[in-house]
């Protein structure tokens, strides 16, 4: 979810790649060259960015203009990639960005740029306020993505109607990196919505780290003091998987709670199909990094890009997953690995 900023498996060497997107040389560009974009991961060892750049080349190839893609890890580092895209728009000779912002409210210190080039940003947008997806600053093109808060308070919403008929209902929130706006506009999304149920009690919230190995210590600790959990609730994939780990150790029943994370990933969408967890709100990274490079290359041919691009509409099946609603998509697996 976002964000996300999700920790993946699946290695990327940590150095800048130089890939070409096929198409003829002679159908490159406005003015005939070959298109020079720079691919800003907020880590290229994550599973999530790995797919979002998956579907940036996808487009790239599919433009028909021969494209060099260069991506650069900002190694989760919010200095690092603000670094990095300061100098591909001073010292290099790029005619777009695409990013996923470790820092969108960070990134902004960049603008405006030294070099005036599209910036197609995905997941978060970039500028001060997370949950507004228009453009904030003069550079960014296109912004494809979903309010934070917007979602976590649609997730928040699934504990709502499984607390129904519990009372107290117990309430675990999981959450990133509360050193982030990111995260921290989640959180306050996640109690904004279950504050207004006196039923539901929020006994305790942990950070995950979008790593599962973290969560399921920090789920463990929770269940030390905490016995009765009916409810954790996780703005990332990663980090319910070691919750679920957690639970399994401490000789509960997944399935017995309502149990759910944010992402996307092929576990995810499996164990919300098996009934282990009863939901997981799903992201669509390689389609997300597609819409953002074919809005990039319509604003390096000098027009218009879509400003906004609603990220939970492009992924070809309810975002909001259950496993009633993931009975009308059977095929259906996830974009990506976590």
């Amino acid at each position: 979810m976002n964000s996300l900023r999700i920790s993946g498996t699946v290695a990327l060497t940590a150095t800048a790649l130089l890939l070409t997107a096929c198409g003829a040389a002679d159908s490159a560009g406005s003015d005939g060259d070959t298109l020079k974009v720079a691919v800003l991961a907020a880590s290229s060892q994550n599973g999530y960015n790995q797919a979002v750049y998956k579907g940036v080349k996808e487009a790239a190839a599919a433009s028909g203009k021969k494209i060099d893609l260069k991506l650069l890890d900002g190694q989760f580092d919010s200095n690092t990639q603000l670094s990095q895209l300061q100098n591909v728009t001073s010292t290099g000779n790029y005619d777009g960005v695409v990013v996923v912002p470790n820092d969108g409210v960070g990134l902004a210190a960049a603008f405006p740029l030294s070099k005036k080039i599209p910036v197609a940003t995905v997941l978060n947008p970039v500028g001060p306020d997370i949950n507004k997806m228009e453009p904030q600053v003069d550079g960014v093109v296109t912004t494809v993505g979903v309010p934070p808060a917007m979602a976590a308070e649609k997730q928040a919403d699934g504990v709502v109607t499984y607390c129904a008929e519990i009372n107290p209902c117990n309430a675990v929130l999981l959450v990133g990196n509360l050193s982030t706006p990111l995260d921290v506009a989640r959180r306050d999304a996640y109690n904004k919505v279950l504050g207004a149920h006196p039923n539901i009690k929020v006994v305790s919230t942990v950070e995950g780290q979008y790593d599962r190995d973290t969560s399921l210590k920090a789920i463990s600790n929770v269940l030390q003091a905490h016995k009765d959990i009916n409810v954790i609730l996780s703005n990332a994939d990663q980090e319910a998987a070691g919750a679920q780990i957690a639970l399994q150790n401490a000789g509960i029943k997944p399935s017995s709670i309502y149990l759910t994370g944010a992402g996307g990933t092929k576990d995810a969408v499996a164990a919300v199909r098996a009934g282990t967890w009863k939901g997981a709100y799903i992201n669509f990274p390689a389609s997300m990094g597609k819409a953002a490079m074919e809005e990039l290359v319509k604003a390096m041919d000098g027009g218009t890009a879509k400003a906004v691009v609603n990220a939970d509409d492009i992924g070809g099946t309810e975002p909001y997953a259950t496993k009633e609603t993931l009975t009308k998509t059977p095929d259906f697996t996830g974009e990506w690995n976590g």
